[in-house]
C-alpha cells in the first residue's frame, strides 16, 4: 500500500485511498498509521475528521464538513462562505497548492466525500467505511479491504498489547485465544486486557474454560469474548460501561463520564481505568486530547449497548441520562454567559450538581484584568466550539425524551455558536427542535417569543425570509401571554427589533427605521439603558441606508457615546466602524480617519482578519478620495492578503 502512495503520478487529483471492512477490523488506527509512516512526506499537516460527529438522522452535511476543514486552515468563521458551492471553491482555492493527508473517518455515501477532496493532486486523502464506497472507484485510486488479521499478525498485535511471558511459553494456547478473537484487532485488545486481570493463571487452563463457557452459552461470533470480559468486570465498572453508549454525540470527557456514572469523581475515574485495563477502553486517547475528548470504538460501543438493554435495571438508563442532560446544560449556560457576557435570556437556569462538578471555567467577570477577562472569555468560547457536536446532540436528545425546558436552555448557547460561526445547517436544525419544544409545553409564552425570533434570524440569513416572516408572526401572537416584567418588557421591544432587522434584509429601510424607533421607545420606557443604545445604533445605520446622513451621524454618535460609557467594548467597535462610515461619506475625513484607525487597533488586538480586512477597505477608500493613492494602495494590498488567506480570491 504505502509504495503504491508513493508511486502515484496522476496529480491531476489527489490520490484517493478508501479502507473498507466490518467494525473492530482497525481501519481507523491504519488510516492514522499511514499518515504517521508517510508524515515528511506531506509537509502541510494532516488534517482528520470523523463524519459520524457531523450526522443528523443518519446524514452528514458536507458543507458543515467543509466549514470545520476550512477553519483547520486557520479561515475565520466570519470568512466561512455562505452558500455550498462558494464554500467549495473557498475550500479548493486553500488546498490548490499543498501537500497534507485528509483521513475521513465512517463514510457511508460517495457524495460526502467528493466535496471534501483536496484540490491538489499532491495530497493524500484516506477514507474509512464499513462497506466498500461503490460509486467512488471510478476515482479512488486505491481501494483496500480490510479483512480480519492472519493468525501470524494476530499473534504479534497481541504481543504487542500484552507482553506477557506466557505467550512464549504457551503459543498452543495463544493459537487458540487468536483464533477466538477471530482476527478483529479490538478484539485482541480486550484480550491482551483480559490476560492482565488473570495474571496468576495459565493459559493452558484460561482458555480452554473460556471455550467451554463460550459453547455452553452459545453466544454466537467475536462478541463473546467481550461478554466474558464484560462479566468480570466490578459493578460500578459494569455499569459505566453499559452507560456510555448513551452519551449525547459519540465523544465523552471524564467529567461527563463522572456525571453519567452518578458516584463522584473517584469512583468514575477507578472504573474508567479497570475498562482501561481490561481493553474495552483505550485511555490514551484521553491523555494525548488537547480537550480531554474519548470516545468507545464503534464495535465496543455496540456490544456495550447490547449489554445495556439486556442488563441495565430499569429506570438506570433513563436516570443517568436525565442527570447528564441537566448537567450538560448547566455547562453551556456557563460558557454562553462566559463568552458573550450577560445579555436577554428565557431558558431556565440550572444549578450544580453535588456528584458532578462543573468543567473549570473561569468567569470573566471575577477579574479585574480585561486581559485577563478577555483571555477567559476566548477559552469559555473555544470549549463551546469544541463540545458543539456534544451541544447539538443533547439539544436533540432532550428533544426526543421531552425535556422541553432543556431544549431551550440549550438553543441559547447555540445562539452564541451560531453568532461566531454563521451558515451551519445544524443550528437551523437545532432551533427548529426548540420552537416544536416551546409549543409542546404550550405553557411559557417567553420561550415561543424567544425560540421563534432565534429562528427567524438564522432563516432569512439563510434567504428563507418568507418563513423567517411567518416565524415573527406566530412570535408577535404569542405576546399578548406575556406579562409586565422587565424581562417580559424586553422581550416585547426585542421582537420590535427582530421585525426592523428582517425588514432590513429585505431592503426596506424605512420600515426598518421605523421599528427600530418603537423599540428604542419600549427600551427607554423600562428603563433599559443597553438596548436603547443599541436600537440607536440601529436607527442610525437605518437612517445611513436611507442616505438621511446628518441624522444618522447624530444617531450613531449618541450610541458610541453610550457604548463607551457603558463599557460595552464590543458595540464600541461596531458603534465607532459605522460612525466613520458616514463621517466619510459627509467628507468629514479628518474626523473619520482617527475612528477607523482605532477600529484597527482593536481588530488587530483581538487578531480579526474579517475585521481587518474591512477596516483596510475603508481607509483604502479614505486615502482615495483625500488624494494618498500609495496609502490607498497598501490599504487594498493588506485587506486582499487577509481574504486570500482565507481562501477567498478577492
Amino acid at each position: 500500500m504505502l509504495r503504491a502512495v508513493r508511486e502515484w503520478t496522476g496529480r491531476s487529483r489527489p490520490l484517493l485511498v478508501t479502507l473498507s471492512g466490518p467494525q473492530g477490523m482497525g481501519k481507523t488506527e491504519l488510516a492514522r498509521l499511514i499518515a504517521r509512516v508517510l508524515r515528511d512526506e506531506y509537509p502541510d499537516g494532516i488534517l482528520s475528521v470523523d463524519l459520524d460527529d457531523f450526522r443528523m438522522g443518519g446524514a452528514a452535511d458536507p458543507g458543515d464538513v467543509l466549514a470545520q476543514l476550512l477553519e483547520s486552515f486557520d479561515v475565520e468563521p466570519a470568512f466561512v462562505s455562505a452558500q455550498f458551492k462558494a464554500r467549495c471553491s473557498q475550500y479548493w482555492s486553500k488546498t490548490a497548492d499543498v501537500r497534507l493527508i485528509l483521513i475521513v473517518d465512517n463514510a457511508r455515501y460517495a457524495s460526502e466525500i467528493v466535496p471534501l477532496l483536496p484540490a491538489s493532486g499532491k495530497s493524500l486523502v484516506i477514507v474509512t467505511s464499513h462497506s466498500p464506497l461503490r460509486d467512488l472507484e471510478d476515482g479512488a485510486a486505491l481501494g483496500v479491504p480490510v479483512p480480519p488479521l492472519e493468525e501470524w499478525a494476530a499473534t504479534e498485535l497481541l504481543e504487542l498489547v500484552v507482553r506477557d511471558p506466557r505467550l512464549a511459553a504457551d503459543p498452543e494456547s495463544v493459537r487458540a485465544l487468536v483464533r477466538l478473537c477471530e482476527g478483529m484487532p479490538a478484539a485482541l485488545h480486550v484480550a491482551g486486557g483480559w490476560m492482565r486481570e488473570h495474571r496468576l493463571r495459565p493459559l493452558s487452563r484460561l482458555v480452554p474454560q473460556l471455550r467451554n463457557a463460550w459453547e455452553e452459552k452459545g453466544v454466537p461470533g467475536v462478541e463473546r469474548f467481550w461478554d466474558t470480559v464484560y462479566e468480570g468486570l466490578s459493578p460500578t465498572a459494569a455499569r459505566l460501561y453499559r452507560l456510555l453508549p448513551h452519551h449525547p454525540a459519540a465523544t465523552f470527557t471524564l467529567d461527563s463520564a463522572t456525571t453519567l456514572l452518578g458516584r463522584g469523581p473517584e469512583e468514575c475515574e477507578g472504573a474508567l481505568e479497570e475498562l482501561d485495563r481490561t481493553g474495552l477502553l483505550d485511555l490514551s486517547e484521553l491523555l494525548s486530547s488537547a480537550d480531554g475528548r474519548m470516545r468507545l470504538p464503534g464495535p465496543l460501543r455496540a456490544h456495550a449497548l447490547r449489554r445495556s438493554r439486556q442488563d441495565a435495571r430499569e429506570g438506570e438508563v433513563e436516570e443517568s441520562l436525565g442527570r447528564l442532560l441537566r448537567w450538560l446544560v448547566r455547562q453551556f449556560q456557563r460558557a454562553d454567559r462566559f463568552a458573550a457576557g450577560p445579555r436577554l435570556l428565557v431558558g431556565d437556569a440550572f444549578t450544580a450538581l453535588a456528584e458532578a462538578p462543573d468543567v473549570a471555567l473561569e468567569d470573566p467577570k471575577a477579574t479585574a484584568d480585561p486581559l485577563e477577562a478577555a483571555a477567559r472569555a476566548d477559552r469559555a468560547s473555544a470549549w463551546l466550539y469544541g463540545h458543539r457536536h456534544v451541544l447539538f446532540a443533547s439539544l436533540r436528545l432532550a428533544h426526543e425524551r421531552g425535556m422541553d425546558a432543556e431544549v431551550v436552555a440549550l438553543s441559547e448557547p447555540v445562539w452564541t455558536y451560531a453568532l461566531d460561526h454563521p451558515h451551519q445547517s445544524d443550528v437551523i436544525g437545532a432551533l427548529r427542535l426548540a420552537v416544536t419544544s416551546a409549543v409542546r409545553d404550550g405553557g411559557r409564552p417567553a420561550w415561543l417569543v424567544r425560540t421563534r425570533c432565534q429562528l427567524a434570524r438564522q432563516l432569512w440569513e439563510a434567504g428563507a425570509v418568507d418563513e423567517a416572516q411567518d416565524q415573527l408572526d406566530h412570535a408577535e401572537a404569542a405576546l399578548g401571554g406575556l406579562g409586565d416584567s422587565e424581562r417580559d418588557r424586553k422581550l416585547a421591544a426585542s421582537l420590535v427589533e427582530f421585525r426592523g432587522m428582517l425588514d432590513g434584509a429585505r431592503g426596506e429601510w424605512g420600515s426598518a427605521a421605523a421599528g427600530f424607533a418603537r423599540s428604542h421607545r419600549m427600551h427607554l420606557a423600562i428603563p433599559n439603558p443597553y438596548g436603547a443604545m443599541l436600537q440607536t445604533y440601529r436607527l442610525g445605520e437605518a437612517r445611513a441606508k436611507l442616505g438621511e446622513l446628518e441624522a444618522a451621524h447624530e444617531l450613531l454618535a449618541e450610541a458610541h457615546e453610550l457604548a463607551v460609557a457603558q463599557g460595552r467594548e464590543r458595540m464600541s467597535r461596531r458603534t465607532g466602524f459605522a460612525l466613520a462610515g458616514v463621517l466619510a461619506r459627509m467628507g468629514r475625513t479628518d474626523r473619520a480617519r482617527p475612528l477607523y484607525e482605532e477600529s484597527l487597533r482593536a481588530a488587530r488586538r483581538r487578531r480579526s482578519g474579517f475585521d481587518q480586512a474591512r477596516v483596510h477597505d475603508a481607509l483604502a477608500g479614505l486615502a482615495q478620495t483625500e488624494g494618498r493613492g500609495a496609502e490607498a494602495a497598501e490599504h487594498r494590498a493588506a485587506a486582499h492578503d487577509i481574504r486570500r488567506h482565507n481562501g477567498l480570491d478577492a
